[in-house]
């Protein structure tokens, strides 16, 4: 089971790493911060200091159409916040 599914690279969150060395992920709904820390570490090589967790429920959209108004709705997901440790660093260009 794969828990961390993909990093969330938005301006804020660069501005994040930057300055407080945090990064953003979206992860599995049932993980915990426990699962999310391990994963993290083995698979960026890097200690985490602390994680914090949100869930982002989705929001109703409403599109016009020529048959009418469509109602729908965005999926939720789970985010992570995590702090590494002095000195290290996640880098998500390196592999493109």
């Amino acid at each position: 089971m794969n828990i961390v599914k993909k990093p969330i690279i938005t301006e804020k969150m660069t501005d994040q790493s930057e300055k407080y060395n945090r990064f953003a992920f979206v992860v599995d709904k049932n993980s915990n911060k426990i699962e999310i820390k391990k994963e993290v570490e083995k698979m960026y090589d890097v200690e985490v200091i602390s994680i914090k967790t949100m869930v982002c429920i989705g929001k109703k959209r409403v599109r016009g159409t020529k048959s009418g108004m469509i109602v729908g709705k965005t999926s939720t997901y789970k985010k992570a916040i995590v702090t590494l440790a002095e000195g290290d660093s996640i880098d998500f260009y390196s592999n493109i």
